[in-house]
Formats: structure tokens, sequence, C-alpha cells
């Protein structure tokens, strides 16, 4: 009888022994990307529907070394151009504008972009994002380089609702109407 006990308690007992391995390895399923001294947590987007032709892509981008970088530019393969935005409130109006030169990183501070701030740009989108995919990509830093990202899709309400087309999009380079 004690042996048909150890027998089962066998398989449980290397599940736990996994324990340690699998929250080592958590980190890297975290969806985060190193590139030089910085570094970009999750980047992700919101789904859309069906015929948008606009969408945002967040993120948070640490700079851990000595000099400042600049996030300038980027690609999505769903997207025909991508542009480094910010929003601001200019009286009772909510303004968006381009980032001509990119968005500057300074030595030792994170930026966080994100629904109603600062954000990436993807238009001209080629087909609708859908919930729960991942879309290539990439970030382009005037001092780092290049990186390859996968845009984690997530819900349409994903971190505070946030509709574009309310807002004056005076000064954006894009042309894209919603």
């Amino acid at each position: 009888m004690m042996s048909r006990f150890l027998a089962r308690l066998r398989p449980v007992a290397f599940s736990l022994s996994l324990m340690p391995l699998l929250l080592a390895v958590s980190p890297l399923a975290a969806h985060d990307y190193k590139l030089g001294d910085l570094r970009i947590d999750h980047p992700w987007s919101r789904a859309t529907p069906g015929g948008a032709k606009v969408a945002g892509g967040f993120m948070k981008i640490t700079n851990n070394g000595q000099e400042a970088d600049r996030l300038v530019g980027g690609t999505l393969v769903s997207a025909g151009i991508v542009e480094i935005h910010e929003m601001a409130m200019q009286g009772n109006v909510m303004t968006m504008r381009a980032l001509a030169q990119g968005l500057e990183i300074r030595p030792g501070q994170t930026v966080e972009l994100k629904p109603g701030g600062l954000h990436m740009m993807f238009l001209e989108l080629k087909s609708p994002l859908k919930e729960g995919e991942k879309v290539k990509g990439t970030l382009v830093f005037q001092r780092a380089g290049t990186i390859e990202v996968e845009f984690k899709v997530e819900g349409r309400g994903a971190s505070g609702a946030h509709d574009h087309g309310a807002h004056d999009h005076g000064g954006h380079s894009g042309g894209h109407k919603h």
C-alpha cells in the first residue's frame, strides 16, 4: 500500500521540482527586449474593428546607459506608416502631433508610451489587429539601432479606453481619416 502511495506521489514531486526552473524562465516569457543599454517592456497594441486604418503602439522604454538615446521610428507588418506621437491638452482640446525628432530617453529615465499620452501611431493598417495575436515590427533608435519586437494585441479597452476620433490631429503628417 505504501508503494502505491509513493508511485502516485512521484509525478507531483517531479512537477514541484520543476517549479524553480519555470519561475526562473518566466522573465524571458514576459515579452521584454534589450538593445544595448535600452530595455523595452511589453510592446502592445489594442484590437481594432474591421475597416480601422489606425492603431496605437504602447510600451515602456528604460535607458540604463550613460548617454541619451532617441526612439526615431519603427515598423509594423500590418501598417504602411509608423510615427511617434504625443498627446497633450491645449485649453479644453486634446491634441495629437507627430514628434518629428522622435522621443528622447535620457540616461536613467523610463518613458512610458501609453493611451492618452506618448505612443507609436500605426497608420494605413492593411488588416485589423485581432485580440490575442502578436504582430511583428521593429523599433528604431538613434544610437542603439534597430530591434525586432512583437506587439501583443490586447482587448479594445486595455489600459484605459481612448478614442482617436474625438481629438484634433492638427500638425499630424499622416493625413489619415477617422
